[in-house]
């Protein structure tokens, strides 16, 4: 609110320049009145861009278990929270909207026990105290309905999840982030309550990329490779320019600037679209050089991804 944050400022004429119509932001500290998404909205507005309608629930990120869940011997620190936070609201997810966001019909999975999704990886030497409240979420998991006054309803299927690394040989976070991305085939299955009808988009934080970097990479290859999805493969000059050597993956589709220090640039953010859109473009909003290069740079090493949409007639969603 003051004004005197570099960052935050770069952000906002970040996400004003893209002009979207539904936004998905992930890293942002959650508060029970969310004063801090209302004033950072007020800052997006300044820049340019408004956004009525907003959408946050108490993350996992920073909520206490009562439980030594990092075994250092001691209670109450991040490692020991349902997702690593060194407070309660830290690194949450917000949805930004310029169409009413339906939030009484939002369907929260956050709560869900890791243990308690089919075929998940739990480790066999996690201890049972330990498997009875471990979440599988690391922020969240949210099913949100978007209600446009015109057009078709949107379902945002919306979730960050932990990154891949930072554990030991047991894996613990690779495994949670293989089943925090495969959850959304679960859901698509109809596992957890009625499967999605209407239209609907995942988009989030995977925190994997397809082929490089670490982690299970057959969790988001399905997820891509899922029919009932769509890949719109979006990408930019600038991740093209700013390419890792020595990764397999096409870095125009890097949503990540991870140069230094390594892992170099991944593609760990998505936006994807349900069958029965369709793509009429999509891209990454990172240039190769420039005044905006420079904001964007400033704004996030997260990279914004976007993908606009329409409507496919009955008959070409049926062929």
């Amino acid at each position: 609110m003051r004004g005197e944050d570099p960052q935050i400022a770069a952000a906002a004429q970040v996400i004003a320049h893209a002009a979207p119509d539904v936004l998905l932001l992930t890293g942002i500290d959650y508060d029970h009145g969310l004063a801090a998404l209302g004033a950072f909205r007020d800052r997006i507005a300044e820049a340019g861009h408004a956004f009525p309608h907003l959408f946050a629930r108490r993350p996992n990120t920073g909520m206490a278990t009562g439980l030594d869940l990092d075994g250092d011997g001691r209670l109450g620190g991040p490692g020991d929270a349902q997702g690593w936070g060194r407070f309660a609201g830290a690194g949450g997810m917000a949805l930004l909207s310029r169409h009413p966001i339906d939030g009484s019909a939002a369907r929260d999975l956050s709560d869900l026990l890791w243990a308690e999704v089919p075929g998940a990886l739990v480790p066999d030497a996690m201890p049972g105290d330990h498997r009875a409240v471990r979440r599988l979420s690391t922020t969240g998991h949210w099913i949100v309905p978007v209600r446009p006054a015109a057009g078709p309803l949107l379902v945002i299927m919306a979730f960050s999840a932990t990154p891949p690394v930072f554990d030991g040989p047991e894996d613990m976070n690779g495994r949670r982030n293989h089943d925090e991305i495969l959850l959304w085939r679960h859901v698509m299955d109809g596992a957890f309550g009625p499967a999605p009808d209407a239209r609907f988009v995942i988009l989030g934080n995977a925190n994997l990329d397809p082929v490089d970097g670490e982690g299970r990479h057959a969790a988001i290859r399905a997820l891509l490779d899922d029919p009932r999805l769509q890949d719109a493969r979006p990408g930019s000059e600038g991740g093209r320019a700013a390419a890792s050597p020595g990764h397999a993956g096409d870095p125009a589709r890097d949503t990540a600037d991870w140069r230094e220090p390594a892992p170099g640039n991944l593609r760990v953010d998505y936006v994807l679209p349900s069958a029965d859109w369709e793509v009429t473009a999509a891209g990454v909003l990172w240039p190769d050089d420039g005044p905006l290069a420079e904001t964007v740079a400033r704004a996030s090493r997260h990279r914004l991804v976007w993908v606009d949409l329409a409507p496919l007639d009955p008959v070409e969603a049926s062929e």
